[in-house]
């Protein structure tokens, strides 16, 4: 009987849920498709008690005015394809299959440039957070794969 690698198990939950998120997103922006997503966004501001006319809600506001339903399907699009890789991605972990680990190691390490570039342009407790969990699976991975190459050739 095969046994069970609680950081791999650790891994594929944390990916399953990336991937939860990201259908929750894309079912989101599906349902908002022909709505009028300006007045949406007013709402979303107004019930956080935010000003409409400072910077960030209005700029917020712009952009979902701006949104067409096809972006919006694209989006929502993406946002399936992204969740999808994430929940084959996370299965694949599971049960240990050789080849996810392998692209949880090249995918997790494709972030790492754009989150330093963001965390050197933008700190932020979230952005130090996410490259650092990053990180850790990143190492991880590439300890358990090259451990077990390493294992294979002896």
């Amino acid at each position: 009987m095969r046994t069970v690698n609680k950081g791999l198990r650790l891994v594929a939950i944390l990916e399953a849920f990336k991937g939860l998120i990201s259908l929750c997103v894309g079912l989101g922006l599906h349902v908002l498709a022909g709505h009028n997503l300006r007045q949406f966004a007013e709402s979303i501001v107004s019930h956080a008690h935010l000003n409409p006319a400072s910077h960030l809600p209005s700029i917020f506001i712009n952009a979902l005015g701006h949104l067409s339903d096809s972006n919006l399907m694209l989006l929502a699009l993406g946002a399936f394809l992204y969740s999808l890789v994430r929940l084959v991605e996370a299965y694949g972990l599971w049960h240990a299959l050789v080849w996810t680990e392998w692209f949880a190691l090249i995918s997790g390490a494709i972030y790492v440039p754009f989150e330093l570039y963001e965390l050197f342009h933008h700190t932020s407790v979230l952005g130090v957070s996410v490259l650092f969990v990053n990180l850790v699976i990143v190492g991880y991975m590439a300890h358990m794969l090259f451990a077990k190459e390493e294992s294979r050739s002896t």
